[in-house]
């Protein structure tokens, strides 16, 4: 015989849902340092950072020459599709998560949106942004200190094409989705 639970999801027992808080922004914009703060507001939230992943998984085998992004690129998206298996499986058992998986280009972006499926509507989108030269000098800092928010160093060539590549959201994302600019 089959008899109904009494027991509520840890979810229904809070009274709020489970949230996806997405932070993005250009390297060196405070991103990691921001997502420490708000795992610590947000009590059931499980940091998932892209950084650590790929540095833990693939730093030791990283290329010291050759084509380094196309040795990289198939690796973050294995990643980023593990990230996501891991933030869903928090997400159903009642638990937020917070990204920071890159997703400095739009199209980066629009495709991890349309893959959210039922939790779409359960995401804040947190940007970071400074200027290019604060930017510069947290991450030359940041490489020279290895202190806590340090997952692997980010030599200048691939700062500057990273900060070339970067696109803020834009009108109609923002009008899509929950966005917070954060000064």
């Amino acid at each position: 015989m089959h008899t109904a639970s009494t027991h509520a999801a840890p979810a229904t027992m809070a009274g709020t849902a489970p949230r996806i808080h997405l932070v993005i922004g250009p390297v060196g914009a405070g991103k990691s340092t921001f997502v420490r703060q708000l795992v610590q507001q947000q009590h059931r939230a499980v940091p998932l950072n892209l950084d650590d992943w790929m540095a833990t998984l693939f730093s030791p085998d990283r290329p010291d020459t050759g084509d380094v992004m196309a040795w990289y690129i198939p690796r973050t998206l294995r990643c980023l599709e593990q990230i996501w298996k891991t933030a869903e499986a928090v997400l159903a058992a009642g638990g937020d998560v917070v990204l920071e998986v890159g997703l400095i280009q739009q199209h980066q972006r629009d495709a991890f949106y349309a893959r959210m499926g039922p939790w779409a509507d359960a995401m804040t989108v947190y940007v970071l942004d400074a200027p290019r030269d604060v930017r510069r000098e947290r991450v030359l800092r940041r490489n020279a200190e290895q202190g806590e928010t340090f997952s692997m160093v980010v030599p200048p060539h691939i700062f500057e094409l990273a900060s070339d590549l970067w696109q803020p959201p834009g009108e109609a994302e923002c009008a899509e989705r929950s966005v917070v600019f954060v000064p």
